[in-house]
């Protein structure tokens, strides 16, 4: 389940479903009208029809996504539904609700986890978590948007789709909503331990799954910023996700009445898209709705706050980076009041502008900006908006300091000043869109869920479905408008050229998160004393509180044990034993070794390339991800960065450098790593793309004069949204660091994208003018010595259809040809790397209020035949230990138990924990239960399907072969571990439990086990109990034992 309010990123093709996960696909094959198996054009119902309940209202064929959108009304309740019918196995299902929030209490959010805690068909404790591993989706959730609520699923499976269907429909229209779920979703006070009566080492706490999360949340600057701006831009939609301050005045009783008048057919609109029979569908909700009748709803579209009277400014107190410069860290945006986002061709217009603004380092705005020193990046709320009923437009800086705030309006006046003198540039429209034709066709696994996601998003904001649905449509109309030259121009003059703006400064104060303790603290004894008088002495009121958390427990425990008979499923013997393989062939380009996939791409060229580095020094490999990024932002010689980046978005759908990281299948120890190129564009164009690559990996200019402010930009921009970034995903940081001492690749892995990353930026962004980056860029500059050599080093990939690989062999050769050697410009080797840590506890102190923790031992390779066990029980411990324990009775947002088979890691995590230290004893416990656990064959099916759900998940076309290609895993290898997933027995289970969890680690002394905690300083986290503390950088001075972690010189984390 997730909080979906960070949904606003600004991206030009959002209006044609490209939202910032999800982009739009076009499938180059013949589309189904209505379904695969009702093609006839004498299938189509007509406007008037009634179906099953349902009147067909509208029913349009949209031919450049492929599908047949049918409009449909429910007669009974006014329910609107909307199918996609698309030559598409993977199939979609969406309920949503019209959910604007009456107050800050999180009311929507908690009612979303509630809903899905138990139904009147399906009286079981979580039977959303308990469907999962009966499941064989490859998304299912639910999501709390700002002013309404949506329940997803996908999956590929007809059987399962109608399975999950029930289970939603069951969950969303007749749910039990127990107090108990309140308790345990929402909030409550309770004793730490729910288990020990309440002392001063036990104290009564506020606790809930929801409460936590959004104290997780609220510790994310970029999420703070973002809300709070919010808050004040539109006073009148209230928190959905809810603030920890006002959650715990939330009552059960509210709760049960807002579900009443929001949680209608009345108030809903469903959605479903993808090749089953729309009638299919039509015959399983016309039942469900039909028991409900027609109900008046809220249909209030939020507004922001009015500016006719003038500009307004308001400033908000924000927390303060411990790890940033201080004088560094106010944030400030200005936004603009745009059109009525239901004027679909203005809204695409106005989306345009702001990517001319805006995207791309030579974009008016950033140039004038962050390059220019005003701000380290932009703020989360940078951008054009039109989730609402009426668009804003948005530019935010953060890293400002007091006197660039004092600049800002002006500043941005006089940029606008300049963009209205000098026009909007044709060939960069011409880029834009392009970028847009290519998206179209680009074919991606989960193009049903991202037009769903938008399609919805927009219909509960007024936006017409049908009118946003076809992109030709709003292209073909804009093109028509700009045979008028001023027609941009008069709209940026009508929007963007006023003084009515709304400006939202967040003031950094180093008491922030004190008071945020302070407050909560004090909530908590206002509560307790509330509580109190309903007792007779405060010994009574403290009892019962004992009481009711140990109820709760027993609830909790009881849920484990339920008969689940109840609950639909599918079944292992549905899954196939035969791997679909994807054939793919061989060739030479001289020394160069190329592997082609050759499938139906809608004229797309994929190319990828990996060049081999073999031993490369620490001091270089922690570099790369600084040298890919000055890859874009330096220019040539002859090329400015302006110029590269017109040039990419003409004649590709994007280029780019990075790395790359494989384990052998065979060999946890056989390690390889390399530089990694990618790039796509129309079949056509790639010999423009191959060029492009070629010239920003081996012609970008760190020689220029401005060359160290540009670096420092870079790392400045990474710097400042690190906390932020850690706070989102704090769990993934945690379990690199956890595992890089455990084997080559995961070593690398977080080296390069970890918390070593993390230090190294934020070292680097409090140097001094005077320290400058002259040695920064001299490293920079010895890698580009050795990038794009061809020869044998390097290999190639290319996923192009049958009838462009003639032309894509010859500019292949060509390309390759004006490449050097690899034997002219070999790189620096060194066998030489600095140690992770093994066997070790590793805390790193960072200021947030929850924490997030990580365990990992070593295990084996990919093809050996215990990983199939090892995988399987990894999903039975998250299930069946993780989330009753860590979850449902601790609290935790978020617990999982995984295997990395590539890798060769296993372990556990939290994320966003307020007990770590009773996760840790979980996770510690949690080998011997397993190993003495007796699995029954219906815990190890669900375990599977499980683990099926990531194996059969739909895959992109421009992923195909990239197992073999990046990876070196072949059909065989997958063929064989499918097998052995698929025959995997309870005893193998317990085999592995035994030998890998049982006192992880210990049996072997060079498997190892790191356990890494991220959050605040506690009392348990010391030298005392064997923790290590490490420093996030090299200001923060490192405290514990002797053995502390230390700052080496090539900037890497060293464990003694």
């Amino acid at each position: 389940m997730r909080l979906a309010s960070h949904k606003r990123a600004h991206n030009l093709g959002r209006i044609f479903g490209r939202t910032g996960r999800l982009p739009i696909s076009y499938h180059g094959r013949k589309y189904a009208t209505i379904a695969e198996d009702t093609p006839k054009a004498d299938s189509i119902p007509h406007p008037g029809d009634s179906l099953h309940g349902f009147t067909v209202r509208r029913v349009r064929e949209v031919p450049e996504l492929e599908l047949t959108a049918l409009h449909f009304l429910h007669e009974k309740t006014g329910a609107e539904y909307l199918h996609l019918a698309k030559d598409d196995k993977n199939n979609v299902f969406s309920i949503g609700f019209k959910t604007n929030p009456t107050d800050r209490t999180g009311l929507p959010h908690i009612l979303e986890h509630l809903t899905l805690c138990g139904s009147k068909k399906y009286p079981i404790r979580d039977p959303f978590f308990k469907m999962m591993p009966r499941s064989l989706n490859n998304f299912m959730n639910a999501m709390t948007y700002p002013d309404h609520t949506a329940y997803p699923f996908a999956t590929t499976n007809h059987q399962d789709f109608r399975n999950l269907m029930s289970i939603y429909l069951d969950a969303t229209l007749h749910p039990l909503l127990r107090k108990h779920d309140f308790a345990q979703e929402g909030w409550r006070i309770g004793p730490q331990d729910p288990h020990a009566a309440s002392s001063s080492d036990n104290p009564l706490t506020f606790k809930g799954v929801v409460y936590n999360e959004m104290k997780g949340n609220v510790s994310n600057a970029d999420y703070l910023f973002r809300q709070r701006w919010q808050d004040k831009i539109m006073p009148s939609l209230n928190d959905s996700g809810g603030d920890p301050s006002k959650m715990t005045d939330l009552t059960y009783e509210q709760l049960k009445e807002y579900r009443e008048d929001h949680y209608n057919p009345s108030n809903a609109k469903l959605l479903t898209y993808g090749n089953m029979p729309f009638i299919e569908h039509l015959k399983q909700l016309g039942p469900e709705l039909d028991r409900f009748g027609r109900v008046n709803v809220d249909e209030d579209l939020k507004m922001p706050i009015s500016l006719s009277s003038g500009s307004r400014t308001i400033t908000v107190p924000g927390p303060r980076d411990p790890l940033y410069p201080k004088d560094e860290q106010w944030k400030a945006s200005i936004t603009w009041m745009m059109c009525d986002t239901s004027e679909i061709l203005e809204t695409f217009s106005l989306n345009l502008i702001s990517s001319l603004l805006l995207d791309g380092y030579s974009s008016p705005i950033h140039r004038n900006t962050i390059g220019i020193g005003w701000g380290a990046s932009y703020t989360p709320n940078t951008g054009f908006d039109a989730s609402n009923k009426m668009a804003t437009f948005t530019v935010g800086l953060s890293g400002l300091t007091n006197h660039d705030l004092l600049k800002l309006e002006d500043g941005m006046k006089n940029t606008l000043k300049f963009v209205r003198r000098t026009g909007f540039d044709m060939e960069k429209i011409n880029g834009r869109l392009h970028q847009i034709e290519l998206g179209l066709k680009h074919k991606t696994a989960q193009f049903g869920m991202g037009i769903v996601t938008r399609l919805q998003d927009g219909w509960f904001n007024g936006i017409d479905p049908f009118s946003a649905i076809s992109p030709e449509e709003v292209i073909d109309a804009f093109r028509a408008k700009m045979d008028d030259q001023y027609y941009l121009i008069d709209l940026f003059n009508k929007y963007w050229l006023t003084d009515k703006t709304f400006t939202f400064v967040m003031e950094p104060t180093s008491d922030f998160s004190e008071n945020l303790e302070k407050d909560e603290s004090k909530r908590l004894s206002t509560k307790i004393d509330e509580f109190t008088k309903q007792f007779p002495n405060p010994d009574e009121a403290i009892q019962a509180l004992e009481k009711q958390e140990k109820d709760l427990v027993t609830v909790q425990e009881q849920g484990g044990a339920e008969d689940l008979s109840c609950l639909p499923t599918i079944h292992v013997k549905d899954i196939s034993r035969k791997h679909d393989r994807k054939p793919v062939r061989h060739s030479s380009v001289g020394e160069t070794k190329v592997q082609w996939r050759e499938a139906p791409t809608n004229g797309l060229t994929y190319f990828r390339a990996v060049q081999t580095l073999q031993d490369l020094p620490d001091e270089l490999r922690i570099y790369l991800p600084l040298f890919t990024a000055a890859t874009q932002r330096l220019g040539t010689n002859k090329l400015t960065v302006e110029s590269l980046e017109d040039q990419q978005r003409l004649h590709t759908g994007g280029i780019g450098l990075g790395h790359n990281v494989s384990t052998s299948p065979l060999n946890l120890d056989n390690c390889t790593e390399g530089l990694s190129f990618s790039g796509t564009a129309f079949d056509f164009k790639v010999p423009q793309m191959l060029e492009l690559l070629q010239t920003i990996a081996r012609e970008t200019n760190f020689d220029k004069p401005d060359t160290e402010e540009k670096i420092s930009e870079l790392i400045k921009g990474s710097a400042n949204t690190a906390i932020s970034d850690v706070a989102e995903t704090g769990h993934s940081y945690a379990r690199k660091f956890a595992e890089a001492g455990l084997s080559p690749h995961a070593r690398i892995s977080e080296e390069l994208d970890g918390l070593t990353q993390v230090r190294l930026m934020m070292d680097l962004a409090a140097r001094s003018e005077r320290e400058g980056l002259g040695d920064v860029v001299d490293k920079l500059k010895v890698i580009q010595q050795f990038v794009l050599a061809g020869g044998s080093q390097l290999r190639v990939a290319l996923t192009c259809g049958p009838e462009a690989r003639s032309d894509n062999e010859q500019a292949l050769r060509n390309f390759l040809e004006r490449l050097p050697s690899s034997a002219s410009v070999m790189p620096p080797r060194s066998e030489e790397q600095v140690p992770y840590p093994h066997d070790m506890k590793l805390f790193f102190p960072l200021p947030y209020q929850v924490y997030y923790a990580a365990q990992a031992t070593r295990t084996v390779p990919y093809t050996h035949p215990e990983s199939a066990a090892l995988a399987v029980m990894a999903q039975l411990l998250t299930h069946k230990r993780l989330l009753p324990e860590c979850r449902e009775k601790g609290g935790v947002y978020g617990a999982s138990s995984y295997l990395s088979p590539l890798k060769g890691t296993f372990g556990f995590a939290t994320y966003r924990d307020p007990n770590p230290l009773n996760s840790l004893k979980v996770m510690a416990e949690t080998g011997a239960w397993s190993a003495a656990r007796q699995w029954t064959e219906r815990d190890i099916e669900e375990a599977k399907l499980c683990v099926f759900q990531g194996v059969d998940a739909p895959e992109s076309v421009s992923t195909e072969g990239m197992a073999l290609f990046l990876k070196g895993v072949d059909d065989d290898m997958q063929q064989q571990r499918r097998e052995r997933l698929l025959d995997v027995t309870a005893a193998q289970v317990r085999d592995v439990a035994g030998k890998y969890v049982v006192d992880m680690g210990a049996e072997v002394e060079d498997r190892g086990k790191n356990t890494v905690l991220i959050g605040e300083r506690a009392e348990w986290i010391g030298e005392k109990d064997g923790w290590t503390e490490m420093p996030v950088s090299s200001g923060t001075a490192a405290k514990g034992n002797e053995d502390a972690g230390e700052i080496g010189e090539d900037g890497n984390l060293v464990v003694s």
